[in-house]
């Protein structure tokens, strides 16, 4: 009797306090499983990248203990992932968006003196495994939680714009671990990249809730999150010039540090300027409707 007190207490305080409780459960989960990685000194893996993907599903357990206790409807939310009915037009977007970035950086990158090497691109085909790597193991399975949970409680309060920035800041700061383990891709990125890279990623989550609340998709958002994650294969920037004699040369990867990030802050203004900052589409938006809450 005591036991189902106390899971009553739990569940009730976890309904009451919503999104407080999926950050904790979020941030939990994945700082535990980061810490472990970094605790057993794994070094750039196979390995290493599986289990910090693991990691990645902080968000969406999050959201599924909160809609639980909440009595919310879990097939109702997790079949935001699996919603790929959103139109020619969206899947064209979908697709597209990452290239278009990626030309506009590129462009960017030549223009202000960026070497290139045109003979350093990798097999065409390996995208289609970074995209689907990338969507349910390498970021996309974050916006389960991010974008198909926290994002539409935050909007039944909030602009999109706002919503979307405090999503951003909550996911920036997620990502906490990565750059404390020297051994990641991120922990060893200087203070300069590091601060770019939170430039991206609130752009990022602008971009992000254009493309949830236009189409109601997760999958679309991840789909896209996973290819602007992946473009970075298919730059053609001279990587002996960044890094001759293996010492990398701070002005030129600040370059193309800054020209990646400046494509995706103009287009995550555009957004704003053409939708405007309350709904960041056409239409209704989600609300927390769309995982049978009220």
């Amino acid at each position: 009797m005591t036991g189902e007190v106390q899971q009553s207490g739990v569940r009730s305080w976890i309904d009451r306090h919503r999104l407080v409780a999926f950050l904790l459960i979020t941030y939990s989960f994945t700082w535990m499983i980061q810490g472990i990685v970094a605790a057993m000194g794994l070094e750039a893996s196979w390995t290493q990248s599986i289990l910090i993907g693991f990691g990645g599903f902080g968000p969406p357990v999050g959201a599924a203990v909160v809609i639980w206790a909440s009595g919310g409807d879990l097939r109702k939310w997790i079949g935001q992932f699996f919603k790929w009915r959103i139109g020619a037009k969206w899947w064209v977007i979908v697709l597209g968006l990452p290239f278009i970035l990626l030309g506009s950086g590129v462009i960017l990158f030549v223009a202000l003196g960026g070497p290139i090497d045109l003979n350093s691109f990798p097999f065409p085909g390996i995208y289609l495994f970074v995209l689907v790597w990338g969507t349910i193991w390498g970021g996309g399975q974050e916006d389960l939680g991010w974008r198909g949970f926290m994002l539409p409680l935050l909007q039944d309060k909030y602009s999109a714009l706002v919503s979307s920035l405090i999503v951003g800041v909550s996911w920036a700061a997620w990502h906490l671990p990565l750059f404390l383990n020297a051994a990641t891709t991120q922990g060893a990125w200087p203070l300069s990249q590091q601060l770019i890279w939170v430039v991206s990623i609130l752009s990022g989550a602008i971009i992000w809730t254009w493309m949830y609340n236009s189409t109601g998709s997760v999958l679309a958002v991840a789909v896209v999150h996973a290819g602007i994650n992946g473009m970075g294969i298919f730059h053609p920037a001279d990587v002996e010039a960044l890094a001759p004699g293996g010492v990398p040369d701070m002005a030129l990867n600040l370059l193309a540090e800054v020209t990646g990030a400046v494509p995706l802050l103009l287009f995550a203004v555009l957004l704003v300027v053409v939708y405007g900052g309350e709904r960041l589409a056409d239409g209704e938006i989600p609300g927390p409707e769309v995982v049978g809450l009220d």
